[in-house]
């Protein structure tokens, strides 16, 4: 069970010091929201901030790119230190290519579902992804209500995962709360982006909420499918 930590919930004034006490508290990758205001009505973060963060940290690093057309970009995202990039299936005129190029860089390969694209936008290219992330809320603002209609897209992707005996993360963004990680863990999520109501969450330390977030997720773990 894996905990993405969005450093856009971080302290950006005290970024590297956040980053060194979400490392100690056990979080296992950072998660970096890319957003350009076409995609997403908002702008966040670029590759310069993954490339000034990569020599300071070795976990991970989770690049969700909620961009236009995003193989436009992915070579600098990948010479940046990204490991896993992500790209939505809404914003990529050729889908397959754009997977493709992502392995051919070296980086693990992962598509996007917003909260009403259907699961069979995945139909064809399973063969080609590391990761699904779904989208639990709009994608765009932090601190977002979680849409219950997603808890079902959950469970109806981790059934399908597990029949067709896929190794792929199925990862969940999107008000992770202690609450829902239990629920979305106990219908088949594996790996989580934590935010503002958990490993963010205002008056606890980063350990605490790390800790607190495992503990939900662990709870809400099924004895497994084995699709992972």
């Amino acid at each position: 069970m894996i905990i993405s930590a969005s450093l856009m919930c971080a302290d950006l004034t005290r970024l590297g010091e956040d980053i060194a006490e979400l490392e100690a508290a056990g979080v296992d990758w950072l998660h970096f929201d890319i957003m350009d205001g076409h995609f997403v009505p908002n702008l966040t973060f670029g590759p310069d901030l993954v490339r000034n963060l990569r020599p300071i940290t070795k976990l991970p690093f989770d690049v969700h790119l909620m961009i236009e057309e995003p193989i436009r970009h992915l070579d600098r995202f990948r010479e940046a230190g990204s490991d896993i990039i992500v790209v939505h299936a809404e914003a990529c005129g050729h889908l397959q290519r754009t997977l493709a190029a992502i392995r051919d860089l070296g980086a693990q390969a992962g598509v996007a579902l917003n909260p009403s694209t259907p699961l069979s936008a995945l139909d064809y290219v399973l063969g080609d992804v590391d990761l699904i992330l779904l989208m639990t809320v709009n994608p765009g603002y932090a601190g977002q209500k979680l849409i219950p209609s997603t808890i079902p897209k959950i469970a109806e992707l981790a059934e399908r995962l597990a029949r067709e005996k896929r190794s792929i993360h199925l990862q969940v963004d999107g008000n992770v709360s202690f609450e829902n990680a239990r629920t979305m863990a106990a219908n088949g999520a594996n790996c989580f982006v934590a935010g503002s109501s958990s490993v963010f969450a205002e008056g606890m330390t980063r350990a605490e909420g790390t800790r607190r977030l495992r503990e939900a997720v662990l709870a809400g773990t099924p004895t497994r499918q084995g699709s992972y």
